[in-house]
């Protein structure tokens, strides 16, 4: 998964944050508002997210962690080391008669 540099996350959830600030101000602004909309999308296409309360909360995990824990973090599981099986392969006894030869 490619990440982009935590500079342009910085800048864009900058602007995301002044933008809906001032769209809380004044709300009926259509201009503000389109703005406040365009700066969530670019969020949202940074992040990976749909929606951009997500691509926000997403931005600001990304900046307080390192790039490998972010990952893990959303891959949803923790990271573990690989199973190592040691001896022969296991075999299973398999009755391949039909049941009609029985």
């Amino acid at each position: 998964m490619l990440l982009p540099a935590k500079a342009e996350v910085a800048r864009q959830l900058r602007r995301y944050r002044a933008w809906e600030r001032v769209m809380l101000a004044s709300p009926g602004d259509r201009t503000v508002r389109a703005t406040f909309e365009d700066s969530g999308y670019t969020l949202c296409v940074l992040m990976g997210k749909r929606c951009a309360r997500e691509a926000a909360e997403a931005a600001e995990r990304y900046l307080r962690s390192s790039v490998g824990s972010y990952l893990q973090e959303q891959n949803g599981r923790p990271r573990t080391t690989a199973v190592v099986h040691r001896g022969p392969p296991v075999t299973v006894a398999v009755d391949r008669r039909s049941p009609a030869g029985r």
